[in-house]
């Protein structure tokens, strides 16, 4: 039978502090690498800056880049009929009234922006046709990629994106989705409202950088605050 000075041997004590110390580094180690993996996750993360602020539009590089037509514009199509209390502008399949207005009030503010140097394309849907007729005043080309919303929708803008000519798309939030997933951005930022644009800058080499978002409501007034 051990006697109890056997029992509380510091020997014993000694190797029972060890092992515990051993599990406390091992615990430390161990949370150190899950927030280094959690720190590298997060920094690879891209977040969407809204552009209806005039200090954050300037911050963005957007009107030089514009000028230097090195922009691509995603523009989600006007409110849909079919999901709206609206009226419809026409054809149900198509916006309602109120979109086809808020698509004439980003035409406006594009044509601040200057559409001389800019492509424009359409998802062949009737609701993105009809939010680019009121954006531009006329029909505009449709292509098919524009309504795919695939993962090869990034490289198909970037593909039609002509060095020296701003590519202005209007297309789906899907679609949208699909380019943001692949610059990275949460998923709580990916969401396009009515009418909203992400503005995308191209460098030379093809590589593309997300400037901003601009909602529909802050076209007018942010752009012509920069124009001043």
């Amino acid at each position: 039978m051990l006697s109890s000075n056997t029992l509380g041997h510091p020997a014993i004590h000694a190797r029972r502090k060890r092992r515990l110390s051993r599990k406390a580094l091992g615990a430390a180690l161990g949370l150190c690498m899950v927030v280094a993996a959690l720190s590298t996750w997060l920094a690879t993360r891209t977040h969407i800056v809204d552009l209806g602020n005039e200090q954050r539009l300037s911050d963005s590089g957007l009107l030089q880049d514009w000028a230097d037509g090195a922009v691509i514009v995603m523009i989600r199509h006007a409110e849909r009929c079919d999901s709206a209390p609206g009226p419809c502008l026409d054809d149900p399949t198509g916006i309602t009234v109120g979109g086809s207005q808020a698509a004439g009030r980003v035409g406006q503010g594009l044509h601040r922006l200057g559409l001389n140097n800019a492509d424009m394309l359409s998802s062949p849907k009737l609701r993105t046709r009809q939010t680019a007729h009121f954006i531009l005043g006329q029909a505009v080309a449709s292509e098919d990629w524009l309504e795919s919303c695939d993962s090869q929708f990034a490289s198909e803008a970037l593909a039609h994106k002509r060095p020296g000519h701003n590519l202005v798309l209007v297309t789906h939030n899907g679609c949208i989705d699909h380019f943001a997933r692949q610059q990275h951005v949460v998923g709580g930022e990916r969401e396009s409202g009515y009418a909203s644009a992400l503005f995308v800058s191209v460098d030379g080499n093809g590589k593309a950088r997300i400037l901003g978002r601009l909602n529909e409501p802050d076209w007018q007034r942010v752009l012509a605050s920069a124009a001043k």
